[in-house]
């Protein structure tokens, strides 16, 4: 009996030092993550004199001329966010769709040409996406379409669709073919099976394909930045303009830009975890 006690005493103290090497991991890494994030929060409240202080300040009285000033001056800024939401959303909508439609068909059939066609997904999401902005260029000025928001949405739904349709893929493998067979027995065509059955069924995945897009097109700056001057102009542009202004850099402002643009995806992102986690999980367990 003692030597059974003691054995359940080291396999406690060792359990309990693993959990509580986890809790440290987890709380490291939430530190390292959301410091930067306060600091900015922070440095957007604080008075000029106090931003860059050394040793920083940490006891200062809250000030809200930096939000009034970008309020006042920098409208541009907002309008930059209309334009982000605009984008983000179309974006969502076409590469969801897209995904499901093309995460459905890699599903449920099987041929030369699929699995082909699967290995050029894999390989053009591993291209830079620089590499092709360049050419693009001309071919988009020449077909009228810069400056527009259509083809971010376009852009940004292109990019995430080959993450998007493996991730739908996965999600639609779990859903038992025989509820396809009795529906196309019943009558039922592809577009009814896709609308009744697939689509209900393979919500979760639909919004974990979401998310990424969603969180990468609210963000983006390469192709804003090439294909865009300022009727489509997203918030990330304005914040580099901001940086880059000829009157110096207002960094509380700036700081204030930089929170507000933030604080929205960062809170959908808090919301939505579960559905982040589940795509990037999506596959790992059979």
């Amino acid at each position: 009996m003692p030597a059974n006690t003691a054995a359940l005493k080291r396999r406690s103290r060792r359990r309990l030092l693993i959990n509580s090497g986890k809790v440290l991991a987890v709380a490291v890494l939430i530190l390292w993550s959301l410091f930067p994030i306060a600091m900015m929060a922070m440095a957007s409240l604080k008075p000029n004199i106090d931003i860059f202080a050394v040793p920083p300040v940490w006891a200062f009285t809250p000030t809200f001329d930096h939000y009034i000033a970008l309020f006042t001056r920098w409208s541009a800024f907002f309008q930059g966010l209309g334009n982000s939401l605009i984008v983000t959303v179309g974006a969502t909508i076409l590469g969801v769709a897209v995904s499901t439609l093309a995460g459905y068909a890699y599903s449920r059939f099987q041929g030369k040409a699929l699995a082909g066609s699967a290995f050029f997904l894999i390989f053009i999401r591993l291209i830079p996406p620089i590499v092709i902005t360049l050419p693009l260029f001309p071919v988009i000025n020449w077909l009228g379409w810069n400056d527009t928001h259509g083809i971010l949405i376009a852009l940004y739904a292109t990019f995430f669709v080959s993450l998007g349709t493996f991730i739908m893929r996965t999600f639609i493998d779990q859903i038992p073919k025989e509820l396809d067979e009795a529906a196309l027995v019943d009558g039922a065509s592809r577009a009814t099976i896709l609308r009744r059955i697939i689509v209900p069924l393979s919500g979760q995945g639909m919004l974990a394909v979401a998310v990424f897009i969603i969180v990468y097109a609210w963000n983006e700056f390469l192709f804003a930045f090439v294909f865009t001057s300022t009727k489509a102009k997203t918030a990330p542009l304005v914040l580099s303009e901001m940086m880059g202004s000829l009157d110096g850099v207002e960094w509380g402002v700036l700081f204030a830009a930089s929170t507000v643009q933030l604080l929205p995806i960062l809170l959908f992102v808090v919301l939505a975890q579960k559905h982040l986690v589940a795509g990037l999980t999506a596959g790992a367990v059979k």
